[in-house]
């Protein structure tokens, strides 16, 4: 059975949560602050983790951090419940790692949803690990094995999510490849805010493209539309 951690210093979300998720058909531990959830992580080691960011003494940046630094529970999916639905405190959460972020309130459905879409797309293991052979395209070359991108002999490691974002555009080098579809295709489910998801996912990617690109760029963004990778990179400044 899939087990499930529940992370939130308020019981009677924990309960709602808790109740809801059984009825789904999936065993759940509950932790009421940081660090027995931190401690839960270790010991239970989840297949995937429903963490509440404003909690006292420990909050759950501090948290999701402990669990992405630990080698037994770096790879377990985070979903974070935060009350902020403001763009640099998303930024923060997928900085540390953090696979989704649902704000307050929300919908259980909305929940259960992502939930099953996660574990759906992880199953514990990221879809970067069923890719066997290295990935490449023009100067770019994915490598599964170490969650790394190469540019012309330079490498820039990326997390699980950036790597099947990544992964993606290179299938489709050359076309476009739209919000809408990067998040259906790395998430496995649709939403309103897919826009604002996909702008954050990409800084961080480009970010890390432009430390070992030699001054290309190798991602252009076609407003009101998509991404396209370029594979062999543009000399000019795409936006």
């Amino acid at each position: 059975m899939i087990k499930i951690l529940v992370v939130d210093d308020d019981a009677a979300i924990n309960e709602l949560i808790k109740v809801n998720l059984e009825l789904a058909y999936y065993k759940v531990i509950c932790a009421s602050d940081g660090n027995k959830g931190y401690a839960l992580a270790k010991q239970e080691l989840p297949d995937l983790i429903i963490l509440d960011v404003m909690m006292p003494e420990v909050d759950g940046y501090t948290v999701a951090k402990r669990i992405r630094e630990n080698e037994q529970t770096k790879d377990i999916p985070i979903i974070m419940l935060t009350a902020l639905n403001m763009l640099q405190n998303k930024v923060q959460g997928f900085n540390i790692g953090v696979d989704d972020y649902l704000v307050k309130p929300f919908e259980m459905e909305e929940l259960l949803v992502r939930v099953k879409a996660l574990l759906k797309r992880s199953s514990n293991i990221p879809k970067s690990l069923a890719v066997k052979e290295v990935l490449s395209k023009g100067d770019v070359t994915l490598i599964p094995e170490t969650y790394s991108v190469e540019i012309k002999g330079r490498q820039a490691k990326v997390t699980p999510i950036e790597f099947d974002i990544i992964n993606l555009l290179m299938q489709n080098y050359g076309n476009m490849v739209s919000s809408a579809k990067i998040l259906n295709d790395v998430w496995g489910y649709s939403s309103d805010d897919a826009v604002e998801t996909i702008r954050v996912h990409m800084r961080h990617i480009r970010a890390k493209l432009d430390k070992i690109s030699g001054g290309k760029k190798y991602i252009e963004t076609i407003y009101g539309g998509g991404y396209r990778l370029l594979p062999d990179g543009a000399e000019e400044k795409v936006k």
